[in-house]
């Protein structure tokens, strides 16, 4: 069914009152211990931890959303949930990480968040929402209608193609990047290759969740965030970038695959993204810029 943009709304308003109460429901165990499980998944140790703390916030997430599942016609689609293939068949479905980051959270650093998206069939992200428990601040954006702070509008500061002098580029990466063989390699060329751009340095970030990540492109322009693709499955999943891409596009940013193309936010054989990798940037000239680093394994 189409939706209205009255109806758009309200939706986005259900997964933000989710999203907050998920956030609730982890801080009340950001003190306690936690027994990590394993589970199978991709070939990277943040995807293969789990916690009971994802599965509760999954839990309290899904009774929020489900009165929406039958009212719209919604599929969904979780982390800790098997993928049902609904998402192939219905007009929209929910894309549900109930703690992105949880290697972060057990390891008790910031770096962890919610992050609920709705997303079309045809893989377009209509309605994005990030709640950082840590900060206790929302990420929030609806296709069209804009970009949220802890529900207020949020101006992203714009990044030029040309930078101002002596400006550094924001680099988060994730833990399966810095534990690569070639790491100080890759790390120098990024480096050379952004000073070639016009920036003096960059500044690299550790430890977060793949939806921190992305944001910290956000919170400190001029940022890149990226996943290379590769064979091995991985490379994060639908729902560690649905919400995300929403928010980027409302934000005038940059959320595509390696190739230039959208996000394939439902892909039919499968959850992951490492066929065609991931990039989030500020801008187009800094994902041109980078791209010769960041390139598949040869």
């Amino acid at each position: 069914m189409k939706l209205s943009n009255h109806q758009l709304l309200g939706l986005y308003e259900t997964a933000c009152n989710a999203a907050l109460s998920a956030g609730e429901l982890i801080r009340s165990y950001a003190k306690k211990p936690i027994k990590v499980e394993h589970k199978s998944g991709g070939d990277s140790l943040a995807a293969q931890v789990v916690t009971e703390v994802d599965r509760q916030c999954e839990a309290d997430i899904i009774e929020h959303l489900t009165p929406t599942l039958a009212k719209y016609d919604l599929a969904l689609l979780s982390e800790e949930l098997q993928d049902d293939g609904q998402r192939l068949l219905k007009d929209h479905f929910w894309c549900i990480d109930p703690l992105d980051g949880t290697l972060a959270f057990s390891e008790s650093r910031p770096g962890y968040a919610v992050s609920i998206a709705l997303v079309s069939r045809s893989g377009t992200p209509l309605i994005g929402v990030v709640h950082d428990p840590c900060e206790a601040i929302t990420y929030s954006a609806i296709r069209g209608h804009g970009l949220f702070l802890n529900h207020e509008p949020w101006r992203v500061r714009r990044v030029p193609e040309h930078p101002p002098e002596r400006q550094v580029l924001t680099l988060p990466l994730d833990r399966s990047f810095v534990t690569r063989k070639d790491y100080v390699q890759r790390l120098k060329k990024l480096e050379e290759n952004a000073k070639t751009a016009g920036y003096h340095g960059i500044d690299t970030k550790h430890h977060a969740g793949a939806v921190i990540n992305a944001l910290q492109v956000l919170i400190s322009p001029p940022g890149l965030y990226f996943k290379m693709p590769k064979p091995e499955q991985g490379g994060g999943s639908l729902w560690d970038f649905a919400a995300t891409a929403c928010i980027f596009h409302e934000a005038g940013a940059i959320a595509c695959d390696f190739f230039g193309k959208p996000l394939e936010l439902n892909r039919a054989d499968s959850c992951f993204m490492n066929h065609r990798g991931v990039i989030f940037a500020s801008n187009m000239t800094i994902s041109t810029a980078m791209k010769t680093v960041i390139s598949p394994d040869e």
